[in-house]
Order: C-alpha cells, then sequence, then structure tokens
C-alpha cells in the first residue's frame, strides 16, 4: 500500500460533511471507482481527460480539468488511499491553484440500503492555502455539501436501477 502524503483526519481540522445516501456503501463505492464519472460528482470539475485502468488502486492518477472554457485548469487526482467501500483518500490537482487532501468515508446503517457519506478536504499546497482557514474552510463545507448531493444522487440512481432489475 502507498504512504500517504498526509498524515491522518488529523490534518482535517474540522468537521466533516456528512449526508444520508439511500444506497449503499458499496453502491457509493462503485461511483467513486468509476474515474470517468469524477466530473458528474466532484464540483468544479468540467471533464475527464484519461483514467489509469486500475484507478483508484493507490497511487494510479485520473486527468481532469477544472474551471469554464476557455479558462480551464488541467491537472490530476492521484488515488492517496483506496480502504472502499471504507474510506477513499486523493489529493486533487489545479496549479497554479494548488492542491488538496480528500478523504471520504461511508459507513453502513442499520437501515438496509443506507449509508453515512462524509467528505473531509483542506488545502495542503499553493495558494489556495494562504486563504484564511476560516474563509478556506467555509467555502470548502459549501462546495462539499453540492459534492456530496450529487455523490448520492449518482449511487441512489444506482441503487434504483438494480432494484427495479
Amino acid at each position: 500500500m502507498k504512504t500517504r502524503e498526509l498524515g491522518s483526519d488529523a490534518d482535517m481540522d474540522r468537521e466533516p460533511v456528512k449526508r444520508r445516501v439511500q444506497a449503499s456503501a458499496a453502491d457509493v463505492a462503485d461511483v467513486l471507482s468509476n474515474g470517468w464519472l469524477y466530473a458528474s460528482w466532484v464540483v468544479g470539475a468540467s471533464r475527464i481527460r484519461g483514467v489509469d485502468g486500475a484507478w483508484p488502486t493507490a497511487g494510479t492518477e485520473l486527468a481532469h480539468s477544472v474551471g469554464v472554457w476557455p479558462f480551464l485548469i488541467s491537472d490530476k487526482t492521484t488515488a492517496l488511499l483506496n480502504d472502499l467501500p471504507r474510506r477513499l483518500e486523493l489529493k486533487a490537482r489545479a496549479w497554479p491553484v494548488g492542491e488538496a487532501h480528500v478523504v471520504i468515508t461511508m459507513e453502513e446503517t442499520d437501515e438496509p440500503n443506507t449509508c453515512i457519506v462524509s467528505i473531509s478536504e483542506d488545502a495542503n499546497s499553493g495558494p489556495g492555502r494562504r486563504v484564511p482557514k476560516p474563509l478556506r474552510h467555509a467555502a470548502i463545507q459549501m462546495r462539499n455539501t453540492e459534492v456530496l448531493r450529487r455523490l448520492a444522487m449518482l449511487a441512489e440512481r444506482k441503487q434504483a436501477a438494480e432494484v427495479s432489475s
């Protein structure tokens, strides 16, 4: 297993954004494991340019662009730790803006086909790191609320398709 670049959740000094999803952790993990869907749930990602075949095995990458044409930044996201369907850690880059450490976790509930998904993120290098923490964290929390809404829609749609089959 590849060593993570950042230590642990201690690097994330605020509460993660959480959402109850009407799908199993495995269904959420299936969405996360499909790198071609990344731009569908990651706010700001506009297109996927390539995905390593073993995504999201630790060390694999997906090439993406962020922004709106003609103001696109092309960079990559690297999987740091894959413990799906429980946890996925990523290094998301968008230079020259910077890069972020992202932790996504899934926890099954007592309800069938329901899990709690959480996401925690912070800038770990680049100009984004210079934004004052309260402002940076508020923006990240708003963004990740939408990220989880989109991720939930994709996982719930997958769950609904499996039930109706």
